[in-house]
Parts: structure tokens; sequence; C-alpha cells
């Protein structure tokens, strides 16, 4: 009999669920999850791809999941090529990291125009957390005989306005306060990452 109380549990709990979640993940059963960034300059909602890009979406998930990306900052801006984020708080603190992943540059998606791509050191697998949006087509990021590109997981399928206003914020060369390159004056927040609920 406990048993049978105990399956009614679990069930019961499952049912509890949310539909943007479950045991095995965000959407398990969702090839094209969709995520909504609520920045401070706007809104927009990309679409990943996990046929192509499958363990470096499933990372990005995993950080979503947990709300780690939750009031970070667009700490490098360069105009007419990159926005990248993720990796700190307003403080310029560094995030916690989960892991580095395998480099998925070569699954035939470009980096082109409003993609989101996988930062990364010189080394094509170190992977974390650091993402960029393409704010132009940047042929030179894509696998080559040259090497290892940079794994583009997913694109923009509304919002790109936000992404233009982000795009055209003022980026000094040189910041004095951080001895970084490309940092937006004013870093706009990340203020969450939400799941956008299956159709």
């Amino acid at each position: 009999m406990r048993y049978v109380v105990k399956l009614a549990a679990i069930l019961a709990g499952l049912m509890l669920m949310s539909p943007a979640t479950s045991a095995n993940g965000i959407q398990p059963d969702n090839p094209f999850p969709r995520l909504r960034f609520v920045t401070s300059l706007g809104n927009l909602e990309i679409e990943l791809d996990r046929y192509k890009a499958p363990l470096t979406a499933e990372n990005f998930l995993d950080y979503v999941k947990a709300g780690s990306y939750n009031n970070t900052i667009f700490h490098r801006l360069v105009p007419g090529f990159v926005l990248q984020g993720g990796g700190y708080d307003e403080n310029f603190e560094a995030k916690t990291i989960f892991k580095k992943i395998p480099n998925e540059s070569g699954n035939g998606l470009k980096n082109v125009y409003g993609t989101i791509a996988m930062a990364r050191e010189s080394d094509p697998h170190t992977a974390t957390r650091q993402f960029f949006f393409n704010l132009n087509d940047n042929t030179s990021l894509d696998p080559s005989s040259k090497g290892w590109g940079y794994a583009v997981f997913g694109w923009i399928v509304s919002g790109e306005e936000t992404l233009e206003k982000l795009a055209a914020l003022e980026s000094v060369p040189f910041d004095e306060k951080t001895l970084w390159r490309d940092v937006p004056k004013d870093p706009p927040v990340l203020i969450r990452i939400e799941v956008v609920p299956q159709s």
C-alpha cells in the first residue's frame, strides 16, 4: 500500500511541475525552445537550435534554469561586430562558471546578424557562460581551414529593435576602471531570461 501512496505522490508532483520545465530540463521535447531576454533597454526573444547545437543549447539552458544570467551586464560592445554578456554582475564581478563545453562551431550555423553564439578563449573548447550577439555578418567567426570558429546556437525571432538599441550605445575603446577594451559607457543590464511557454 505504501508503494501506491508513494507513486501517487510522485505523479502528483509531476503534474504540478511548470510546462516550461521537467525533471529532464527545460522543455525537453522542444527542439527549438524560445527564451525572452528582459533587458534594461527592452525585450527580445531568441530561439535555440537543439538539433545543430545540442551541447551548447543545453549548457545555456542550465544557466537559465539556475537564474544565473539574472542581473548580469553586457560588458563588451564592438559597434558593427558583437555585443557580449552573461559573465559579470553590475559590479563587474565574475559569475560562477559551471563547466567548459566542446566547440560546436562546425554545426552549419553561421555567425550572421542577429544570431547568438558562445564566447570563448583562444582554446576552442573553453566556452562556459558568456555569449554574444552578432551585430553583422561575421564570417571571420565561422570555422575555416585556419581553425575553429565560434558556436552559434540560436537567433533572434522578435525584438530586433532592442538589439539595435543595445548596439547603438556608446562604447569606450579602453575602460580605465576595468582595464578592458570595448566596454559600454553605461553597461546595459540583462535583468532576467524567461522561458517562453510552448505553443
